[in-house]
């Protein structure tokens, strides 16, 4: 049974990299194996979560995200559920195509811009508990109009260096959409993804992560461990639920899901408060 409020995770870091496709697959797949009815939108123009998902030729799809935004731009009716693809595992998925890179720079020039994607979504998400956006790996207009349009961020980040030095920018970023665009808009939590925790470097990234973080923004306790069967699974077209339901990485991101769950009630943050990250020594 669909909940009369659906709630909206935006899936965000401007580094690529760093386990956001397969977060966003496993987030939304662990939420449909708890009951809930989720769709999954691919906001990245690589489309490297619809690929994941099974879709490998997303350029041939005869309707992505790319073209139901474009009639949003162009004010022209569209077909709410045009597009939308069913996963065997049970959540849907708005496909994305190489489109989008050309429907982006349109979109500069667009009324409302920021809140194209916000405009889609108000005619889909009320046949869903949970919509999850995958976004792109920058700070572009298509991440601005996902922060628009969602209620929850979580920031994945790999426990090295050069993927948490551009996390101030990105809650500068996540602080201006809330005070200018979406006052709602929550910082659900930074997820620790690609983690092994053996090294040396990771250890100490992640309490650097914490110092300059832990105070202001909710860091997940479950790391995602790195593993090869993750990627295998994205390879196959499957979450690590259905590939390898008893191994680390699936019980690790089961405990994300438990977290998200747990937390549909109100998180406070205070990102304005998050310090600058200082070099590893």
């Amino acid at each position: 049974m669909v909940d009369e409020a659906c709630r909206v995770y935006a899936v965000v870091n401007q580094k690529g990299g760093v386990g956001k496709s397969v977060s966003s697959t496993n987030l939304g797949i662990g939420l449909a194996r708890h009951g809930k009815k989720v769709l999954i939108v691919d906001l990245d123009s690589q489309a490297s979560q619809t690929v994941s998902l099974g879709w490998t030729q997303p350029d041939e799809l005869p309707v992505t995200i790319a073209t139901q935004l474009g009639k949003v731009v162009e004010n022209k009716p569209f077909d709410p559920q045009a597009g939308i693809l069913r996963h065997a595992e049970g959540v849907d998925l708005m496909p994305s195509s190489i489109e989008l890179s050309g429907l982006e720079m349109r979109m500069v020039n667009a009324m409302s811009r920021e809140f194209v994607l916000r405009s889609y979504l108000s005619e889909v998400k009320s046949g869903y508990d949970v919509v999850v956006l995958d976004c792109p790996p920058t700070l572009g207009m298509m991440t601005i109009n996902a922060l628009a349009a969602a209620d929850r961020v979580i920031v994945p980040v790999q426990p090295e260096y050069l993927s948490v030095i551009g996390m101030t920018q990105l809650f500068d970023t996540v602080a201006l959409v809330k005070k200018q665009i979406n006052p709602g808009l929550q910082v659900e939590g930074v997820l620790i993804t690609l983690a092994n925790m053996r090294t040396t470097l990771a250890r100490n990234t992640l309490e650097i992560i914490h110092q300059a973080y832990g105070g202001s923004v909710r860091i997940f306790p479950q790391t995602i461990p790195y593993s090869t069967k993750v990627k295998e699974a994205s390879a196959s077209g499957k979450s690590i639920f259905a590939y390898e339901p008893n191994g680390k990485a699936a019980y690790a991101y089961e405990q994300l899901v438990k977290e998200v769950e747990r937390d549909g009630r109100q998180i406070g943050t205070n990102i304005r408060n998050a310090k600058a990250v200082e070099p590893c020594r």
